[in-house]
């Protein structure tokens, strides 16, 4: 999830600041996202309607790659994207945790979207945007 004050982003954001950032090991792997605010309307939305019952993947329709993520990152902090942290180097700082940024999952709304669920953040850009500049 993508918003202020904690998860990923805020881990990866000092690096970036400094223009120190980079992809996490090959940066092929999958990484599904959801922006806060979608996040707390499809949870209101499946509340609202008792049809809407059973598992529901909470991400945005627009997965990316670790590489654009690290890049529309970059990009949105107007900073370059560097250094790259090699898969052994993460695994010897994470241990077992860094299965957690390093394995890859390719995941779709597709129950949200046949809801016809409208994200206010569908692509990787404008969420990253509206995140890190607004007040």
């Amino acid at each position: 999830m993508l918003g202020r004050g904690g998860g990923l982003l805020q881990r990866m954001l000092p690096a970036f600041r400094l223009g120190l950032g980079g992809t996490l090991g090959d940066g092929r792997q999958w990484m599904s996202w959801i922006h806060l605010e979608d996040w707390l309307a499809a949870a209101e939305a499946m509340i609202a309607d008792p049809t809407m019952s059973g598992a529901y993947n909470a991400t945005a329709p627009e997965p990316a790659t670790n590489r654009e993520f690290s890049q529309a990152l970059a990009e949105a902090l107007g900073r370059p994207m560097l250094l790259p942290l090699p898969a052994g180097l993460l695994k010897l700082l994470l241990g077992e945790m860094s299965a957690l940024v390093l394995g890859s999952q390719r995941v779709k709304p597709e129950r949200l979207l046949a809801h016809g669920f409208q994200f206010q953040y569908s692509r990787l850009k404008p969420a990253l945007d509206a995140i890190l500049h607004t007040s």
